[in-house]
């Protein structure tokens, strides 16, 4: 008696042994789309980056024009207002374009760049990967349009241009490819989009190099000899970095609706934050917590940050951001794992470097709940030294972490601690 998934598989192989030229077709055809989305995408992605570079440069050589954040915050919000896009879902669109098959508009690219690029140049406290999904998302979207393609094409191409932008901008490819697949249900790869993403992400991070891209490089030093007593402190440091990856995410959601509550008018929302944000800044007489802060990130690693520096990036940031500035949550979610992971590993007397190389990829596993896509950035960003260590952070950390995120959108399809459940939306 054939059982029901052998008499399946059985099906399978037939069917593709009919067929050997249609599936054919079918490789030729993604590989010219998602060949040409990693060239498309990753050209907007190469003159985004310059574009933040130049900004960023600026400001920190003209520090004074972090005073005109408010007018920044004003313009932005106006710009929305305009294209009628005030209620904009940001990444969560381009999820629940996937999950969903919500329309991406063609204004979403114009919008995040501009805006990202504004917030950046005058200070304000966010990212760039957040919005280089959005904008990977929404170019691949309307460059699917050219094809006609069908839903589940669409939602394929869309993938592809989360995977090129994340890859051109992070020079991170392995972990690019797997994070639009990771990222749209939790318990769920969407495999059918694996060789797309790959190339898109391949392709563009080779295009974003070759133009003068380069991804961030962090260098580990002193990793621990593997044994019972490191493994007991990176498993209470994992715990740890899970518990402030929710702590995170409530704050970004809290103070967002507290200033919803307290200003419904956008225009003075964002004043009211810009104007908290500067004085924050002046008290601290710091530009640390300007911008994404890769700077801080690398002092970190070097073990020289200040204990309370997450607690602070995780504040401005999510004043930033819900007062209505435009930008990403990833690179700050990297700050609050390396000045953590550094802190923590000072006090319990192991590597600061490698405790912050630690904090960073269990902050990025809590928050974006992608434990596949963390490892292949920790080896990606780190090297392959220690890699027991960061096998445990990631486990530890996705299960620890609940059922939070940075994204609402994100569908969470399993238990994470029962592979038999479903967790129903």
């Amino acid at each position: 008696m054939k059982s029901k998934f052998g008499g399946r598989k059985t099906a399978m192989m037939m069917e593709y042994g009919k067929k050997p030229l249609h599936n054919m077709k079918i490789l030729l055809k993604w590989l010219f789309i998602s060949i040409t989305t990693g060239l498309i995408v990753g050209l907007f992605s190469v003159a985004f980056a310059h574009c933040m570079n130049y900004v960023t440069n600026f400001r920190e050589a003209h520090v004074y024009i972090h005073a005109a954040l408010p007018l920044a915050g004003l313009l932005i919000v106006a710009l929305y207002k305009i294209c009628k896009k005030e209620n904009e879902k940001g990444t969560n669109l381009v999820l629940s374009s996937i999950s969903e098959e919500d329309d991406i508009p063609v204004t979403m690219a114009p919008l995040i760049f501009i805006s990202t690029v504004t917030t950046h140049l005058f200070g304000g406290s966010a990212g760039r990967e957040g919005a280089a999904l959005q904008l990977g998302g929404s170019i691949a979207n309307s460059y699917g349009k050219v094809f006609k393609l069908n839903k589940a094409d669409k939602k394929v191409i869309i993938m592809c241009g989360m995977s090129a932008a994340f890859a051109a901008l992070f020079g991170t490819p392995m972990a690019a490819a797997i994070f639009s697949l990771e990222v749209v249900s939790t318990g769920i790869m969407y495999y059918g989009a694996l060789l797309p993403a790959i190339f898109s992400a391949l392709v563009a991070s080779r295009f974003a190099a070759g133009m003068g891209i380069h991804p961030e490089a962090f260098h580990v030093t002193e990793v621990p000899e593997f044994s019972v007593v490191s493994c007991g402190k990176v498993t209470a440091i994992a715990v740890i970095c899970a518990v402030v990856s929710i702590l995170f995410c409530y704050s970004l959601r809290k103070i967002k609706g507290l200033l919803k509550d307290k200003f419904e008018n956008a225009y003075v929302r964002v004043v009211v934050g810009a104007l908290i944000v500067i004085l924050l800044n002046l008290a601290l007489q710091t530009t640390d917590y300007m911008g994404a802060g890769v700077h801080v990130i690398e002092r970190a690693l070097e073990g020289n940050v200040v204990w309370y520096a997450f607690l602070l990036k995780i504040l401005i940031t999510s004043i930033t951001l819900g007062a209505g500035f435009k930008g990403g949550e990833i690179v700050p979610t990297l700050f609050i794992g390396a000045t953590l992971g550094s802190t923590l590993g000072g006090l319990f007397g192991m590597s600061q470097s490698m405790c912050g190389a630690l904090g960073m990829t269990a902050l990025f596993c809590g928050v974006t709940n992608c434990p596949i896509t963390s490892l292949l950035i920790s080896f990606e960003l780190f090297g392959y030294k220690g890699v027991e260590y960061f096998l445990i952070a990631v486990a530890i950390s996705y299960l620890m972490s609940g059922y939070t995120g940075l994204y609402g959108k994100q569908q969470m399809m399993y238990s994470k601690s029962n592979v038999s459940i479903r967790e129903e939306n």
